[in-house]
């Protein structure tokens, strides 16, 4: 009734959980069981992973694209500790970082790439195709190992190997659009081959 009468998702979870109706009582199961899910992951990180396959596989991404993604989790983490200890800390500078590798690789910034697809708050990962994730781990597992071998410090120097190890995934990408001679870079993203997969498998129920 009125546009002031806004909750986040927190705030919603305390609301159902203040709630003494008994038909609140599956929302609040569901939440303790999630809680206790969450708990479990805490001590046995390998829990994290088979909980991203599951959740991916229920979305209806193909189990090659899949076990793409979950690497490419294990290879960004790997490169923001590799940043940590060369002296990048803040999260905005990893972000920039991560920009600098994308336009290297794509042409475009983090921005620009989720623009072209029509992205809003959707991780642009998640949306991207089989090789697009290809190269972006390529870029930024070349990157980590660029900064290992030649030990920068601090952001500057971490720019100048994150547009290196970006540049290497950019030369693979231009290798392989000479010879396909179509662009890498798609506007495609998740919803577009999810849906209709997802559709079909409504209509077959």
């Amino acid at each position: 009734m009125r546009l002031t009468d806004v909750a986040d998702t927190e705030q919603l979870f305390r609301l159902i959980q203040s709630i003494p109706s008994p038909k609140a009582e599956p929302f609040k199961q569901w939440m303790a069981q999630v809680a206790a899910q969450r708990l479990d992951q805490m001590q046995d990180p390998e829990l994290n992973f088979e909980q991203a396959y599951a959740d991916y596989r229920r979305l209806g991404y193909t189990d090659k694209w899949i076990n793409q993604r979950l690497k490419s989790i294990e290879v960004r983490k790997e490169l923001t500790d590799e940043w940590n200890r060369s002296g990048v800390t803040e999260n905005q500078q990893y972000a920039s970082l991560t920009d600098i590798i994308t336009q290297a690789w794509s042409g475009k910034t983090t921005r620009q790439y989720k623009q072209f697809k029509g992205l809003k708050k959707e991780n642009l990962r998640d949306n991207m195709t089989n090789i697009e994730l290809a190269l972006n781990i390529l870029a930024e597992a070349s990157t980590t190992e660029i900064s290992k071998a030649q030990n920068p410090k601090g952001f500057k120097q971490s720019a100048a190997v994150a547009r290196k190890g970006g540049q290497i995934a950019g030369d693979a990408r231009m290798k392989l659009e000479a010879q396909t001679g179509r662009s890498v870079i798609s506007s495609e993203k998740a919803s577009d081959y999810l849906l209709p997969e997802n559709t079909d498998d409504e209509n077959n129920k």
